[in-house]
């Protein structure tokens, strides 16, 4: 409650919307922020300041100071020793996992409000866990899972005295139980950042939206998250949004190696690699050690070896589908070769719509035995 002091004395009003959300729309704006900045509190509180500076997004009343307090008491924040003694502010465990929450909303939940029963699927039938939404009754769906009460408001919305058809059924949705092994190669190279365009922020966006979505909602699937840049490595969920690219060429054979090499060890039937990337593959680590490395144009030498490795994860039955956020003619010719000796599929999609294309793949391939 608030209270405003009028010519009649004093009046308790409710407190209103806006004032009761300014530390919640301050905190939206914070994570988009700190997603950018990979982590870096410093200079996403110098964005916030400017943001303010130009929208007048605080008041006198309640600063970014206060809100950075704020961050603090609500265990967004902590205070850590730098190395060179100064006290330092990072990002905690509650953050994190708040970004990732936020990332699903914003691509999931497009998904969710799409329409009832939009993720498609060849098999029907009952041996499934309910999703919790409701899609247009078809042929095979089981009586058992019509919703009535739902099927009964969509007669009555045509007229009280309406007779049910079964264009008026519902059904509740189900998910099938099949466990998938997936795992996500992101391109770290240079040109992730180059000609203008973040093109790392909403891979990273992704990366973090599916792995709220698999621990939360498919807690028996597996996500392993890979980048490749000279070499391969693997990164935590909790290293997401510190994510950054480095001064590195595309090695695609070291992340399909390393992709490889982790599905042999699970033991779900259904494995699949996801590859999102905007360049071509420009490295190779040699033998010896040393890199074999070529920017320009494409390299028979290394594309070949490209599609060994794509042919050799289609023998081992993991299909790869790769989401190039390029437009070059010849890149994606190499996309199509690469494709096809995979058996696999592949997305032109620039960065609009990366997300949902990536979690409409992943929904329809653990519905069915790949």
């Amino acid at each position: 409650m608030k209270f405003d002091r009028t010519t009649a004395g004093f009046r308790f009003q409710q407190k209103s919307e806006d004032s009761t959300s300014l530390f919640n729309q301050l905190l939206e704006i914070f994570k988009e922020l700190i997603t950018h900045t990979s982590g870096d509190v410093d200079e996403a509180i110098d964005w916030l300041k400017e943001l303010d500076k130009a929208y007048q997004l605080t008041n006198k009343d309640y600063t970014i100071d206060d809100f950075i307090e704020e961050l603090k008491q609500k265990g967004y924040l902590k205070e850590e020793v730098a190395q060179k003694g100064t006290p330092q502010l990072k990002i905690t465990d509650k953050t994190e996992q708040a970004i990732r929450k936020r990332a699903l909303e914003q691509i999931f939940g497009k998904l969710k409000k799409s329409g009832r029963g939009q993720h498609s699927s060849k098999y029907t039938g009952n041996q499934g866990e309910f999703t919790g939404d409701l899609k247009n009754y078809q042929f095979g769906d089981s009586l058992d899972h019509v919703s009535m009460t739902e099927s009964l408001k969509n007669a009555q919305s045509r007229g009280f005295d309406s007779k049910l058809t079964e264009d008026d059924l519902v059904v509740k949705d189900l998910y099938y139980k099949t466990q998938m092994s997936t795992v996500l190669m992101i391109d770290i190279s240079h040109s992730m950042i180059l000609y203008g365009e973040d093109r790392i922020t909403p891979a990273k966006k992704v990366a973090m939206a599916l792995a709220e979505l698999i621990t939360t909602r498919y807690p028996k699937d597996s996500l392993d998250i890979i980048v490749f840049g000279n070499d391969a490595w693997t990164v935590k969920i909790k290293d997401l949004p510190y994510l950054n690219v480095g001064p590195y060429h595309t090695n695609t054979v070291a992340g399909l190696n390393l992709a490889m090499k982790i599905l042999r060890r699970k033991k779900q039937a259904n494995k699949q690699i996801f590859m999102i990337t905007d360049g071509k593959p420009s490295c190779l680590k040699l033998n010896d050690g040393r890199y074999y490395k070529n920017s320009v144009g494409l390299d028979d030498y290394i594309t070949n070896k490209c599609y060994q490795k794509a042919a050799e994860a289609r023998k081992l039955n993991i299909p790869i589908t790769s989401f190039m956020i390029a437009s070059d003619p010849y890149l994606q010719e190499f996309i199509k070769d690469f494709t096809k000796a995979n058996q696999g599929k592949a997305y032109y999609s620039g960065l609009k719509g990366l997300g949902e294309m990536i979690f409409e793949d992943y929904e329809k391939n653990r519905k069915k035995k790949l």
